[in-house]
């Protein structure tokens, strides 16, 4: 595998005038030639070949003063390998120059602005371009991109093109026929990466062969793979995805593959098809391409991958595992902790006792497709078999690592999808021992649209056959816990967290040790490579980990079926938690309040997070949002914290939820109606100590105590009041605390001891210690709100919540042009206008105030004209460069900048906790 060199500053020659070139016994590297070009910028271009098959390329940049000897560079054991032509480039894509070039050679495309740098050529695809000025301050040399930048590009080349993907797909074409490589295109919904490298490593036996597994099968990676390529190779290994209806004949035209492999198709379609059948016409595009010379390889254990050799003019070979009838079969295969073993059927040969380090039923079939491969360029399959006993996992496919305590770590986290997930199950199954314990750590699986719930159940259910502790981080995760939990697997081994700390926490707490394998499972966008890594034993072993390179930023969620959407960080919910937490005693117990959808941060998955972290109780508004909560499989203590209506009695009493009480006739009722349910009512008391809202008046509150304990079927767990002005500079909830405390001594004289005291609501809980007793009640605090411009949170505290869209439409209205219904808004002069599809059916408030800005591009824009149901507009006049699609912030950070929801609040007369409880259900969170 011949990949991109890794770059240090100390392999920069630096010298006055060409230098003479020494013998290659001095270089300790042969060479056949020297030639030195001068630039523009008097920089020399050192081209050496150092064999027939390999180009390296030196710059010697032109400097004052002193220069180095040819000879420094002896001392360099990597350099760096400059193989796209700025002018080929511009040709094959039909490019064009964006201001004089300064860079001709570059080493490779990139689409990451952070980990961008010299002589590389920034990608601008989608929203990229609005990164092009970062990319450009971190070092990159060369630009291509669809419009112009709007930032200074000095000493920077830049190429526009039409369609970047397009462009760069133009380029592969032409690259790969200057050189006559053939190419081996993978498909499929799983395998691919592992089948490349085990096929790159029979053909690299007897051929040079370019692969790089660990790109994913979007267009734009095939480019960015083939930035490497020479003369020398024979052979590409490219990854072809199916990212969507109409993407492979793009690929395909660009490629032409000799060979085609097909994986598997699996049974539930993304969110870009409706039907697995799409998937499969999608893949059958490229076999059916090949040419009667070509190849096409075939799952003969996959219906629709078998069904697609009947149409094509290419030779086909299957493969199979342990289903007679395909042309290579493996069978006999026996799964084990740290290899693979199986036996061989090809033809009339048999080979046995043949193994691998690879683990995994996809892995046998990315061996399979690399023998016949290799039997078809003529290298035996005794040789390969040799070459793939010896070859090592790639990261993030079920790839075994020592984890703490000697636990064993399966670590299958680059990516997952149904499939691939029930495939890794089912090699947890095959290793299963009594003297083993399997714990499951299983994140988000992603694009899989309206097939989201089936496909997460389907896992949740194959778990519960399988593991004996399953942990399930995420949102859509939690539905296959659930699923378990359906089909009968113990509650006490089924945990859903939602941040990363909260899974690490949670295993903690079943004391991993030596006998214990831990698989993890998840798509890209959960990261779980992070949970894999708090697991270490060696911290040094992070490096065989996928997705090392940087601490990447959580992706933006979009739904397809929605243009708005709200993202939450768990991990700031956690850290908020934690921060509460270190202001009370260790005797005082914290309530996480999660009434109206957690202030509309969804309350399942906060809930589940709070609990995770510490907190001891739940509080909820009322009955129904309780049920909720038991519902999705929360059995932590929840108080419905508003009046109860007598009919729902007996589903608190049936669900132990507890009830907050205030009434002696209502008591009496309660206790009535558990008696009759055979039952106890579970109530903490509330005293109106000067709110004038819900609880009993204090001179009342001693007659209500006395009376409870003659009602048997009532249990009176606690008791509380709550602080109208605790967010405030006022006397008022010193008063109330008073007369709390004075009632307390009373009441208990009579005999009671309460489970829980409780008072202070987050300006309570931050502003009077005093008040904390050995129970707070926390609500905005939790989710990183502050409570009032009087108390407001310290810099511990982080917001929860971003609410985000998209520009739909961009248009430049002339003068005098009215915006919106009833034209409240005209043009002054020629303007700029986005539109947004977020309106008031969405929260995105219309009247009497609305949102004043939001961020487009980490700058201001102001909301102009009336909000409609579902559209509003935006002045983008000052800001450059804004395209359709381009992300917009309506809450949040973008940038430099943040919007909060205290300065809505100020705009909207109002205060913080509505402007986040307003984002409307319809709002898709994650």
């Amino acid at each position: 595998m011949i990949s991109p060199r890794t770059r240090r500053k100390n392999m920069i020659l630096t010298c006055e005038q060409p230098p003479k070139l020494p013998p290659s016994s001095a270089l300790h590297k042969p060479y056949k030639r020297a030639d030195f070009i001068r630039d523009t910028h008097q920089s020399i271009l050192l081209h050496v070949t150092r064999l027939p098959f390999l180009e390296f390329i030196f710059f010697a940049q032109r400097t004052r003063g002193k220069h180095s000897p040819l000879f420094a560079f002896l001392q360099f054991d990597v350099i760096i390998c400059l193989m796209i032509n700025l002018y080929e480039l511009i040709n094959a894509s039909n490019g064009q120059l964006f201001g004089e070039p300064t860079a001709q050679l570059f080493e490779s495309f990139v689409t990451d602005y952070d980990v961008a740098t010299v002589n590389q050529i920034f990608v601008a695809v989608d929203n990229a371009h609005e990164y092009i000025a970062q990319a450009i301050q971190n070092g990159v040399s060369g630009v291509i991109c669809a419009r112009p930048p709007e930032c200074d590009t000095t000493g920077v080349t830049v190429i526009l093109v039409k369609d970047v993907e397009q462009a760069l797909l133009s380029w592969s074409h032409y690259v790969l026929g200057k050189f006559g490589t053939k190419v081996i295109a993978v498909t499929g919904v799983a395998g691919k990466s592992t089948t490349i490298d085990a096929i790159s490593h029979v053909l690299s036996l007897r051929y040079q062969v370019l692969y790089q597994p660990d790109l994913s099968g979007k267009r734009v990676n095939i480019p960015i793979a083939l930035a490497n390529l020479t003369e020398a190779h024979q052979f590409a290994v490219l990854k072809v995805g199916v990212g969507g209806m109409g993407e492979i004949p793009a690929m395909i035209q660009a490629i032409q593959p000799e060979v085609a492999v097909v994986t598997h198709i699996g049974t539930i379609p993304t969110a870009e098809f409706a039907h697995i059948n799409q998937i499969a016409d999608e893949i059958r595009l490229l076999v059916d391409y090949l040419s009667p010379s070509g190849l096409a390889v075939l799952n003969y254990d996959d219906d629709l991958a078998r069904s697609m050799g009947a149409h094509t003019r290419a030779t086909v070979k299957t493969v199979g595992v342990s289903g007679f009838g395909a042309d290579l079969m493996a069978y006999n295969v026996q799964y084990e902790l740290d290899k693979t073993r199986f036996e061989l059927r090809h033809g009339d040969a048999r080979y046995i006792n043949q193994s691998t380090p690879l683990l995994g039923k996809l892995s046998v079939y990315a061996l399979l497709n690399a023998l016949i491969i290799g039997a078809h360029y003529d290298i035996p399959l005794i040789e390969s078999l040799q070459a793939l006993s010896k070859i090592a996992p790639l990261a993030g496919r079920m790839n075994p690592l020592r984890g703490k305590n000697g636990s064993l770590l399966i670590d299958d986290t680059y990516n997952a999808n149904p499939f691939s997930s029930l495939v890794a199950l089912d090699w947890l199954s095959a290793i299963k021992s009594k003297h083993k314990r399997h714990i499951f750590v299983f994140g988000d699986m992603g694009r899989l649209g309206e097939n989201t719930r089936m496909g997460h159940r389907l896992v949740g259910q194959r778990a519960s056959q399988v593991a004996d502790v399953f942990i399930a981080r995420g949102q859509n995760a939690s539905l296959a816990a659930r699923s378990a939990l359906d089909n009968n697997m113990d509650a006490s081994n089924v945990r859903i967290t939602h941040a990363t700390n909260d899974t690490v926490n949670m295993l903690n707490m079943y004391h991993i040790n030596a006998d214990d394998i831990i698989l993890i499972k998840g798509d890209m966008g959960g990261r779980m490579e992070l949970i894999t890594s708090a697991l270490l034993d060696n911290p040094d072993d992070h490096r065989q980990l996928v997705r090392q390179s940087r601490i990447l930023p959580t992706a933006s969620f979009y739904n397809p079926s929605r243009l708005s959407w709200v993202e939450l960080d768990y991990d700031a919910l956690a850290n908020n938690i934690h921060a509460i937490q270190r202001r009370l005693s260790p005797e005082t117990k914290l309530m996480a309040v999660v009434k109206s959808d957690a202030y509309g941060h969804g309350a399942i998955s906060v809930a589940e997070t709070a609990i995770a972290n510490g907190a001891t109780y739940l509080g909820v508004s009322s009955l129904e949002e309780a049920l909720i909560l038991r519902d999705n499989g929360i059995d932590a203590p929840i108080i419905a914290l508003n009046y109860t209506p007598f009919h729902l009695v007996h589903e608190a009493i049936q669900n132990d939820i507890t009830l907050a009480l205030f009434d002696l006739t209502v008591a009496r009722t309660y206790d009535r109606i558990a008696r009759e349910n055979n039952g106890v009512v579970r109530v903490h008391v509330k005293i109106d100590t000067g709110i004038g809202r819900l609880g009993v008046m204090p001179d009342d509150a001693l007659t209500l105590f006395r009376n409870l304990l003659a009602l048997k079927h009532i249990e009176v767990e606690g008791v509380y009041t709550h602080f109208s002005m605790a967010d405030e500079q006022s006397d008022h909830t010193a008063k109330q605390l008073s007369i709390f405390k004075t009632l307390l001594r009373d009441i208990q004289s009579l005999g009671y001891q309460f489970k829980y005291i409780h008072a202070g609501n987050s300006a309570g809980t931050l502003a009077h210690p005093d008040a904390h007793f050995n129970m707070v009640r926390t609500g905005a605090a939790m989710y990183g709100i502050h409570p009032s411009p009087v108390v407001s949170l310290s810099d511990d505290f982080r917001p929860v919540m971003a609410w985000k869209t998209i520009i739909a439409q961009v248009k430049r209205l002339p003068p005098k042009h009215p915006v919106g219904y009833g034209n409240t808004y005209i043009t002054q002069d020629y303007e700029t206008i986005a539109i947004i599809p977020v309106g008031y059916a969405d929260g995105f408030r219309r009247a009497p105030n609305t949102w004043r800005e939001v961020l487009v591009h980490g700058q201001r824009a102001k909301v102009i004209g009336r909000v409609s149901m579902e559209k509003s507009a935006i002045n983008i006049s000052h800001i450059p460069d804004v395209s359709v699609g381009d992300e917009v912030v309506l809450l949040g950070a973008q940038g430099d900048d943040r919007i909060t929801a205290e300065e809505i609040a100020g705009h909207l007369g109002t205060i913080s906790y509505e402007v986040v409880c307003s984002v409307l259900p319809r709002v898709p969170r994650r």
